[in-house]
């Protein structure tokens, strides 16, 4: 084993800590009503990368899905903040940044400085990786909320236009967009 025993008991440590992200809850419900996690969001943005790797030719698979995997883990300590709630005054993302710091304080260096690059770059969408993820991260939001046992009030237009920016990623987030975009004009429609 090249880990020491220090190393060893930081990274459960930090894995002990990162379990609070299955109580964050979002505003996306499941399709049985209740809220989703952050986590629960993270898991099926991991497979629809899964699903989708054949597709993502020159792309660094493994990168991709540890970008996946980092994008929210700073929500658990703040938690989430939903899109229709959030305000210019406030920078959701300089929060996350500090809390996933906060996080990440069990680990040694090296983990701690691969953790925070990924979500950095995640954040800035420094690379091809970065930006499909960001692209499918906004299409499993909207797939979530287009399935899911709504409140009778649920703005399904919001999103039409939510993270369509991100779409132009690659060639089939912007298919799968298209797709997802459709069945979100059926439920604006159904709920009118």
């Amino acid at each position: 084993m090249r880990m020491t025993t220090q190393e060893l008991v930081g990274c459960i440590a930090f894995i002990q800590q990162a379990e609070k992200l299955k109580d964050v809850l979002r505003s996306a419900h499941t399709s049985n009503g209740r809220h989703e996690s952050t986590a629960e969001h993270t898991w099926r943005l991991c497979l629809m990368v899964m699903v989708f790797e054949q597709e993502f030719e020159g792309i660094d698979f493994l990168k991709l899905l540890k970008i996946c995997m980092i994008h929210d883990l700073g929500e658990a300590i703040s938690g989430d903040i939903p899109a229709i709630h959030q305000r210019p005054d406030h920078n959701k993302s300089e929060q996350e940044r500090l809390d996933l710091i906060t996080l990440l304080e069990p680990l040694d260096e090296p983990r701690r400085a691969e953790f925070l690059a990924l979500w950095d770059e995640y954040d800035m969408l420094a690379s091809p990786e970065a930006r499909i993820a960001k692209g499918l991260d906004k299409i499993e939001t909207i797939i979530q909320h287009n399935q899911g046992k709504n409140p009778p009030n649920f703005d399904y237009a919001f999103n039409l236009s939510y993270g369509r920016q991100y779409a132009s990623a690659h060639p089939l987030v912007e298919a799968v967009r298209q797709l997802v975009d459709a069945d979100t004009r059926g439920n604006v429609g159904s709920s009118a």
